[in-house]
C-alpha cells in the first residue's frame, strides 16, 4: 500500500518505517602519534546507511563508513605548550585510511515518527558492533629510527563504536542528522606502532578513531491496514 494510506490506517507504527541515507563529515585518529582527539587530526569521511525501526525507541542500522587518518608527532604539545620530549624525538607521522561496515542499536529518546506535535526531532545513543580494514604509513624523520619505525600496510580488526546523535524531520520523507562517534579497536597496529622500543611506544595503548558528520536521510512507509480495510478497498477512498 501507499504511503498516503498511513492517513487512513490506524494501525501505522514504528516498526513499519524505515530509512536510506548518506552522510559527510570527518574522520580522526587517536593513538600512539595523537594520544588525545585532535581536531586539527580530521580528515574528509562519508557513510551511507539504512535504517529499520524495531520498535518505537530502537532502531538498528547497518552502515559503511570510510575515511582518511593522520596524525604528527610535531602537532603534540607537552607541558606549558612546548614540546613533548617523546614525540619531538621520535617525529613520526601516520596517514592513509580506514573502510568499516558496523551494525548498530539506536536508542531514541523521543517517538520520532509518530508525534503529535508538528516538531519531529529526537536525540539517541547507539552503540554496535563494526569490522575495519585500514591501511597506513608510517615514517620516523629522526634517522636514527628510520629503519624500525619506517612501516606500511593494512590492519584488519573489529571495534566497537558507540556515540550520540541527533535527527530532525525537514519534510514526510526527508531527515537531517548529525552524530558524533567513537571506535574502540582492540588493536595497536591501526599505526604500526607497538612492537618497537617499549621505551619509545606503548605497547599497551590501542588504537581508536572517531567519525563526526552530517545525513540526509529518506523514510520509507510501508503501512498495515487492518483486515477490514485490504477486504473493502473502498473504505480507503
Amino acid at each position: 500500500m501507499q504511503a498516503g494510506s498511513a492517513f487512513f490506517c490506524p494501525s501505522a507504527n514504528a516498526q513499519n518505517t524505515s530509512e536510506l541515507g548518506l552522510g559527510v563529515g570527518a574522520t580522526t585518529y587517536r593513538g600512539e602519534i595523537s594520544p588525545h582527539y585532535r581536531s586539527q587530526n580530521n580528515r574528509p569521511g562519508f557513510t551511507v546507511f539504512y535504517r529499520k525501526d524495531v520498535s518505537v525507541p530502537v532502531t538498528l542500522r547497518g552502515a559503511v563508513t570510510g575515511g582518511f587518518l593522520r596524525a604528527d608527532d610535531a602537532n603534540v604539545e607537552g607541558a606549558n605548550g612546548s614540546a613533548a620530549p617523546l614525540h619531538a624525538y621520535r617525529q613520526a607521522n601516520t596517514k592513509g585510511g580506514v573502510l568499516e561496515a558496523s551494525a548498530v542499536l539506536e536508542y531514541n529518546f523521543l517517538d520520532y515518527h509518530y508525534r503529535t506535535d508538528k516538531l519531529h526531532v529526537t536525540p539517541y545513543l547507539f552503540a554496535g558492533l563494526a569490522g575495519f580494514y585500514a591501511s597506513t604509513t608510517t615514517e620516523s624523520n629522526n634517522p636514527a629510527l628510520g629503519q624500525s619505525f619506517n612501516r606500511d600496510g593494512p590492519t584488519v580488526g573489529f571495534a566497537i563504536p558507540a556515540g550520540v546523535g541527533f535527527k530532525y524531520a525537514l519534510s514526510e520523507h526527508i531527515n537531517l542528522g548529525l552524530e558524533v562517534g567513537v571506535r574502540k579497536t582492540f588493536t595497536d597496529e591501526i599505526d604500526h606502532l607497538g612492537e618497537q622500543d617499549p621505551f619509545l611506544v606503548n605497547p599497551n595503548d590501542q588504537d581508536w578513531y572517531y567519525y563526526s558528520g552530517v545525513s540526509l536521510s529518506y523514510t520509507f512507509y510501508k503501512i498495515r491496514c487492518p483486515d477490514q480495510y485490504k477486504k473493502n478497498k473502498k473504505l480507503l477512498k
